[in-house]
């Protein structure tokens, strides 16, 4: 059982919040603190510290930024395809904008770890995939469930953290510009499926 969860769990969990808390000011400084340095900031002990984080990925895992929402659209969300995306897609970037540094560190652990950790991570968790699928629903009177899982996938990867830190750090774009081509890209692959052109599945997708 994790160790918040037991007695004065009220108090543990007000601990857990310093630490986690410290971890992503921190982060957002642009460092990647050890247990140790949340420790001081959170002013926690560090063998307390360790009870509840007991290694530096266990902590950043839980300093990544919060992800569990269940939609990026609004709640007077559009009726018609392209906006929809445009919304989700609106709402993704400023998150990614907004928490850049604790992304980049995300992404950092999850290219170091090994297979099961790297499973286990907040950053391939797909969430995002479910969130441009939910955008994309309209497709589905038209394109095949699995035609618009795949659309989700491709828009995910032309739009996360990954392709910002391409575009920003290989390409040397500002972020506006990195930005405004992400949104170019998500929209330019919903345009290509709606013309015909919808993303390959199974083993088109494997032998490409």
């Amino acid at each position: 059982m994790p160790y918040e969860l037991g007695g004065r769990s009220r108090q543990k969990q007000r601990t857990r919040d310093a630490l986690v808390a410290a971890a992503r000011e921190l982060v957002a400084s642009g460092l990647t603190p050890t247990v140790e340095q949340a420790a001081a900031a959170a002013e926690v002990s560090r063998p307390t510290a360790y009870r509840y984080f007991p290694n530096q990925r266990a902590l950043l895992a839980a300093a990544h930024p919060e992800t569990a929402a269940a939609s990026l659209l609004p709640e007077d969300a559009p009726a018609e395809v392209s906006e929809r995306l445009a919304a989700a897609i609106d709402s993704f970037t400023a998150l990614i904008l907004e928490t850049e540094e604790q992304q980049r560190t995300m992404l950092r652990l999850s290219l170091a770890a090994d297979p099961t950790e790297r499973a286990a991570l907040p950053l391939r968790q797909g969430r995002a995939i479910a969130w441009f699928e939910e955008a994309l629903a309209p497709l589905r009177e038209d394109l095949p469930p699995e035609s618009v899982h795949q659309l989700a996938i491709a828009i995910r990867s032309a739009t996360g953290i990954e392709a910002l830190s391409w575009l920003l750090d290989v390409a040397k774009l500002p972020h506006d510009e990195a930005v405004a081509l992400m949104k170019w890209s998500a929209q330019s692959l919903l345009s290509a499926a709606v013309a015909g052109s919808p993303p390959p599945v199974g083993p088109r997708c494997e032998s490409g």
